[in-house]
């Protein structure tokens, strides 16, 4: 049931821009009476031991508008969500009423130092390779752009965006093997396709699961009702 729900989501979120699907890593456990029993059918069993998010790069794909940005290489945006910073790999930004570049929600993307990418010309915005932001030939800021030692240390949050969640212990660093992508966004890396194949082969193995499950009952009916039986 936890992979269908994770499969599920992937399914959803294949054209969300900067998605990254949830892969399962399958472990044993043995069972509780599994030595103080002789019964070889209490042993190891598989479980679902934990989800971990597939962070490898997904296609770049040309849109044509200049707040569009996509990255390649390792690292994420850094944006000023409701409760602290949010990390996305999706950079479908937009400016707002107020000159701010945004994101979609309206989290305002935030600059080298956090400070929000404040626009104050009306030309056209230009960002270079390295983040560098700039308008009417004049540079606003640097895009904050974060990696982590290790990203499965992130929790995903609502929509494609990922939370620190002990900012004090896992602590971000510049991204140094990053590049941005101008008039670009970043597709999901999480196949509609794949994740189908995978939930119907999921879907089998569960109708054999009952299956067997109701096998086992009428097995043990049977048992019950031949002790029950008097013999004349």
């Amino acid at each position: 049931m936890d992979s269908l729900d994770m499969l599920a989501n992937n399914m959803s979120n294949g054209s969300t821009s900067g998605f990254k699907g949830d892969r399962e890593f399958y472990s044993t456990f043995t069972g509780n009476g599994a030595f103080a029993s002789m019964d070889p059918s209490v042993g190891d069993e598989p479980v679902v031991e934990k989800h971990w998010t597939d962070f490898s790069q997904g296609n770049l794909l040309s849109t044509g508008n200049s707040t569009d940005l996509a990255l390649s290489g390792s690292g994420f945006f850094a944006v000023s969500g409701p409760n602290g910073p949010l990390y996305t790999r999706n950079g479908n930004f937009r400016i707002s009423a107020t000159g701010t570049l945004v994101t979609a929600e309206g989290y305002p993307v935030r600059q080298a130092g956090g400070q929000p990418i404040q626009l104050t010309g009306t030309g056209a915005v230009s960002v270079s390779p390295l983040g560098e932001v700039s308008q009417d030939n004049q540079q606003l800021g640097q895009l904050e752009l974060d990696d982590f030692a290790d990203p499965n240390q992130l929790t995903k949050a609502a929509a494609s965006y990922f939370e620190n969640p002990d900012p004090k212990t896992i602590v971000p660093t510049v991204a140094a093997n990053v590049q941005v992508s101008q008039g670009k966004l970043e597709t999901s890396n999480a196949s509609p396709a794949e994740s189908a194949a995978r939930m119907v082969s999921l879907l089998r193995h569960f109708e054999m699961l009952q299956h067997a499950v109701k096998i086992g009952t009428e097995m043990n009916k049977q048992a019950i009702e031949e002790v029950a039986r008097v013999t004349s």
